[in-house]
């Protein structure tokens, strides 16, 4: 059993948290994705998984849930559309017998007797789910930050995919954030300078870049997220993990 809260990134935006008591949340678990070398063995590998959590419905973002629900028949954690979407599209298991943790932007869902807390914001991005190249997009729902709160420990905003936008400054109203993992990659999502503006913004404690290098239109590095952050005066401590670390937060 962990006595800290561990993460684990997996390239793009893709994560493992393991509360202290040993709960484990999948978030937009891209394990195939092109930087994770090893990622089809790992997934094999994969025996638990309690939570899977998404974001919003891109195929880089949902990645291999559906897989990971199947084999550890783990609950889903997203926005009530963004469930229906990828239940009725891709067939990820459960439906409404098994929704305690689908909620919407602004509510808050209790999970493990209490241990960890989730909170879905905003974030400005699309959402569309892909069946697969024959079938047209279905409707994803509103995209979404995740706000995962450990009792005790340390509270994490992921941002999901997300341009900069004013309202990130009440994230942290009720709680301060510990870890940001900010996309920051360009091209699809803010790049390095506006990612920097998000973090002034939220005023986290740690900064994790996410969301940069896996294809080649996503040219934002964190040393120019770095760079950034310097020009801003903003104090925040970047943090940048190996592809497949694990590291301990509190």
């Amino acid at each position: 059993m962990a006595t800290q809260t561990q993460l684990t990134w997996y390239g793009h935006s893709a994560f493992k948290l393991v509360t202290p008591k040993g709960n484990v949340v999948f978030i937009d678990p891209w394990l195939k994705n092109p930087k994770l070398k090893d990622g089809e063995e790992l997934l094999k590998k994969i025996d638990r998984a309690d939570v899977i959590c998404l974001t919003h419905g891109h195929f880089d973002h949902v990645g291999d849930s559906v897989e990971i629900a199947k084999r550890t028949k783990a609950k889903l954690c997203c926005t009530f559309d963004c469930a229906i979407a990828v239940r009725n599209a891709l067939d990820f298991p459960g439906g409404d017998d098994d929704s305690g943790y689908v909620s919407h932007i602004g509510g808050t869902v209790a999970m493990f007797d209490g241990e960890m807390t989730a909170r879905f914001v905003p974030a400005w991005h699309g959402a569309a789910v892909m069946p697969d190249n024959s079938k047209p997009p279905v409707y994803g729902g509103t995209p979404t930050g995740v706000v995962l709160s450990i009792k005790g420990g340390p509270t994490i905003y992921h941002t999901g995919d997300t341009d900069l936008f004013s309202d990130m400054a009440l994230v942290p109203l009720e709680r301060p954030i510990d870890y940001m993992c900010v996309c920051m990659g360009d091209f699809y999502t803010m790049g390095p300078m506006r990612a920097a503006r998000a973090i002034e913004l939220v005023k986290p404690r740690f900064v994790i870049p996410i969301h940069y290098g896996t294809f080649p239109a996503l040219t934002g590095t964190p040393e120019a997220l770095a760079s950034e952050m310097k020009k801003r005066g903003v104090t925040a401590e970047l943090r940048v993990p190996k592809i497949g670390e694990t590291i301990s937060i509190s």
